[in-house]
Order: structure tokens, then sequence, then C-alpha cells
């Protein structure tokens, strides 16, 4: 509300007014006052609230399934309080270090197979007590995003770094110093891990070398990099699905096309990733409630490629289907250093492609074990040129990039928002996502003018952290369209992965990019739309809102 203020005729002064006998009291007494002021008023928290790294000494047990089991430790080593003193501030390789080419996995030739397989049995036979084994590797991960430790300074909120705008550095660090220590461990400074390329068509299957005894089929030995906790039925030739969604034996399962997944990648990439919010994640500060919303490429496809290669005949999915093991199979790595790459191929493709400002963001920080087994701290802002990390990518082609909407079907008429459905006007909220579809009419603002993207806005979802999770987002879809997740009216989904939090709900928001969407359908004039929410997979509650609207 902007302030109102009336003038009135200035007064006129011929010579100084005459001063209360008193003035010189409160002048004096004034100072006090603004100081009982200043301690009673309540205080705002800090404008800057960067994350910090937690408090290692203090990490809580998680539960598992079943509720029998004893919980899961999956701290780090126990630091005494001398150690506190030994951690080091991140400091970047020399530039004359070597610059390390990260390969596709798909691509790579023998040597390479010997040399990262060497690397990975050095890395578990260490001792589970040394930092740098890959049993310890694994439980970063874990601890990381279970809730096993509390944000510093907030004994009741817990450090999650998922759904959130941490996603992407923390696991970029998260790699960076795994392959220095398996660099270190072979003795090799230019070794650089591979990327599984899911994302490109020669790359959509489990890549040769994880596979058992693909390098070492001469003796009885397994591969380093073979797990046996993955789904048996999707070993190659059977191509990875971007978008998996597990039926149940009763069901035909349907296998995507090469197509599908390329459709899948640019909807992720481009339109549900159309700025910075929406595919790095939002904001996350210390003090706040963790997992405040994912990025548009944590959801899918990092989550469906985690389900899809987990082992169904275990209850969560695990290894890769679950996160507290996820970092125990060796693809794991492999996953997500494409994910890493493809936050840089992101940033390359349009100019409100780029990083968050924020010194909050920036100021983030994290710890790790180097390859010393000493123990770093590092902000968020030290990985974002990679360059400077010495590393970067083997160039391929990104294919989907040209996979937009308008290249796989001719531009439609106008399409009608006039859908029978038996649905109220004004929903109200809480609304289980669960059995049924959830239909509700959404009014549309106002466009404001120039390139603004349009955000469909699911506020306040709520989910038992333990089991999987999905539900498909549809505008203006008929009943029919609705049964398939790939359909042109999806405008996209939340899929949310088993996590072994120490307690309660989970709960986030889940922002979607539609203006491409709402051309493509035609509805740019239309003052409302229909949204459908259509259950997959587990329960789900929308506990606030649903909205449309322009984000600033």
């Amino acid at each position: 509300m902007r302030n109102l203020c009336t003038a009135k005729k200035p007064l006129l002064y011929s010579q100084p007014p005459p001063r209360h006998p008193h003035f010189l009291l409160l002048l004096l007494l004034l100072p006090l006052f603004l100081t009982v002021i200043f301690i009673l008023h309540p205080r705002p928290l800090p404008p800057q609230r960067p994350i910090q790294p937690p408090d290692l000494s203090h990490c809580l047990l998680i539960s598992i399934y079943p509720p029998s089991s004893p919980p899961l430790n999956c701290c780090a080593l126990s630091l005494v309080s001398s150690d506190h003193q030994k951690i080091l501030n991140f400091t970047f390789p020399l530039p004359s270090s070597p610059l390390r080419i990260r390969p596709a996995a798909h691509l790579v030739d023998s040597r390479y197979i010997s040399q990262y397989s060497k690397a990975v049995q050095l890395m578990k036979d260490l001792p589970k007590s040394d930092p740098r084994s890959f049993f310890q590797q694994a439980n970063i991960h874990c601890a990381y995003c279970n809730g096993a430790y509390d944000q510093f300074g907030f004994s009741n909120l817990q450090l999650l770094i998922h759904r959130s705008w941490l996603f992407f550095p923390w696991h970029r660090l998260y790699l960076y110093f795994h392959e220095r220590i398996l660099a270190k461990l072979i003795g090799d400074d230019s070794f650089a891990l591979p990327f599984w390329n899911w994302d490109s068509p020669d790359g959509m299957r489990i890549p040769s070398m994880y596979l058992n005894n693909f390098f070492f089929n001469k003796s009885s030995s397994s591969s380093s990099l073979y797990h046996p906790n993955r789904d048996p039925s999707h070993q190659p030739p059977v191509m990875v699905d971007l978008n998996f969604l597990e039926v149940g034996s009763d069901q035909a399962v349907v296998y995507p096309g090469v197509d599908d997944n390329l459709r899948i990648m640019y909807r992720q990439m481009m339109e549900n990733g159309a700025t910075t919010e929406l595919f790095l994640g939002s904001a996350f500060r210390a003090g706040e409630q963790p997992e405040p919303g994912p990025g548009s490429v944590e959801v899918i496809p990092h989550n469906t490629v985690h389900y899809w290669t987990g082992d169904p005949r275990k209850h969560y999915r695990e290894d890769m289907g679950a996160f507290y093991s996820a970092a125990r199979d060796p693809i794991f790595y492999a996953h997500h250093a494409n994910i890493d790459r493809l936050w840089l191929v992101w940033k390359s493709l349009g100019r409100k492609h780029m990083d968050f400002s924020d010194s909050d963001w920036l100021d983030s920080a994290f710890l790790f074990y180097d390859e010393e087994a000493r123990l770093v701290r590092v902000k968020v802002r030290d990985c974002l040129d990679i360059d400077r990390l010495r590393y970067r990518y083997q160039a391929v082609e990104n294919p989907w990039i040209n996979s937009g909407r308008r290249s796989h079907a001719t531009k439609k008429k106008k399409k009608s928002n006039n859908i029978q459905y038996n649905y109220a006007e004004e929903l109200g909220f809480p609304v289980k996502v669960e059995k049924e579809a959830v239909v509700v009419r959404v009014k549309r603002p106002r466009r404001g003018g120039g390139d603004e993207v349009e955000v469909l806005v699911v506020e306040g979802i709520e989910t038992e952290g333990t089991e999987s999770t999905r539900f498909d987002v549809y505008v203006n879809a008929s009943p029919a369209e609705l049964q398939h997740p790939a359909a042109r009216e999806c405008a996209g989904s939340f899929v949310s992965l088993p996590q072994l939090r120490r307690e309660g709900k989970r709960r986030t928001n889940l922002k979607l990019g539609i203006s491409e969407l709402i051309e493509d359908l035609g509805a740019e004039g239309d003052d409302t739309v229909l949204v459908i929410l259509v259950p997959r997979k587990g329960k789900a509650t929308v506990a606030d809102s649903l909205l449309c609207c322009y984000p600033k």
C-alpha cells in the first residue's frame, strides 16, 4: 500500500522558536528509549542466512523397513573436538593441473574400463574406518539426504539437500571429491568419472561396463562396477524409460521409444526448466523448513532413472531406488555425472538460463573428505566454474533440444477447456490425491507483457516419506488423455523417492513452467484452465493451493 502524504501550509519563523524547558532532558533520554524499543521489539532473522556445514559429531540414526530392523547408521566418522580445528577451507587445483575429461560411459574403451574398475576396487578395499572408502562415500549421500544432520544452529530443523537449490551444487561437489579420491588411489591425476548419457539414443541403456563380468569375463571375479541390486528386467538391450512409471503385476508394461524419452527431456529442460528457480529448485535458507521445492530435472529424469535402475525385489527398490542406499551402486556416480552435465547444457540454452546470484545460495557450505582424508569446507560459489575445478565433459549431441512440441505434432486448433468432469468450482484444501483424479478450474493471471514464464504451482504437497509417490499434472485434458503420462496435455509430474527421514511427513511444492503448453493448446486468451491431478502411485495430499502465476 502506498503512503499518502498531504501537504500543509509551511510554518514560517522569523526567529528560533522557544524551547520547552524539558527539551534537553528529553534529548538525553531519547537514546535510552530507542535502546529499549530495539530490545523489546521482535527482530526478523538476519538478511543473510546461507546453509552452514553440519556438526558431524551430532548425527542421528535413521529408521528403516521393517520397523523391527535396527536403525541405520549412515553417519560420517565421529569427530572429537580437536578435529574441528583441522577443517580446511577449499582451495582450487592449480591451473597447471591436468584438465580431466569425463567420458560418455557407452563410448569408453577397455583401457578406461580396466582403470576405472581398478580404482573402484581399491576404494572398496579401504577399511570402513577410512573416510575415503566406498562404504563411507556412500554414507555421505545417505546422511545428507535422509536427515541425519540438523541445520547448524537449528536443532529442530533437518538438513536435507534434495528438493531445493542445493541439489545441483551439492552433488557436483560430492562427485568432485569422489573423483579426486579415485584418481589418488590409482596414481593418475588425469582420471575422470564417466557419465551415463541416457538422454541420447545411443546411451539409453545401462552401459556395458556396469554389467557382471563384462570386463572380467575370463575369470570368476565380478567387475567392481557391477552391482546385484538392480532391476533384472531392465538390463540391456532394454531401453531406459526416463518417464518410468512402475505398474502392477496385472498391468501390461509399456516400453518407451527414443522419441518418448527425447520429448520428456525437452519438457523438463526447456519448458519446466524455463527459469533459474524452475530448473535449479527453490530457495532454502538457514532456519527454514527443508525441501521447499525441487527443480524440474531433479523430479524427472533424476528420480525416475533412480527408480528404474533399482531392484523391484527390494522393499524400496534398493539400491538406486532409495536415497539411503543409492550411492552403494557404482552406476549412481555416472547417473549424477550426467545430471551435472545437463546443468552445463541448460546454462548454454537461453538468456534466462543462469545461476542464482543470491548470496545465501553462493555461500551455502558443506563438508567433504578430500583425497588425503582431510575434512574440507566448501561453498556453492566454489563449484560454479568447472574449468577452475579442472574437469569438462566429452562433447556429445543433445538431440532432445530439437524435440519440442511443434516438431512432433502439427499445430492443432484451439482446444476447448469445457471438458465434462464432476468437479467443484471452489476446491477445498487440503485435498487427497490418492484414488481418484483431482479436478479444479484455475484462474490465470493477466500477462504483463514481455517474455514472462507462466508457472503452475501445486503448494503444500504432503507425502509419507518412506514410500514412493507419483501424480501427473494435466491441463485441459479429456478423460481419455489422462491415460497417457506422455500426452501433450501433461504439464509435468510429481515424483518422490523413498526417503528414510527421522520422523514426520515430507512437505514440498511443485512448480511447472506451462507457457509453451498453454500456447500449444491455444489457451493464451483463456481466463481459466482446467487442471487435473492424476494419482499414479502412493498417496499425497495437497494442503494449500493450486494456482497459476508469473513469478518475479
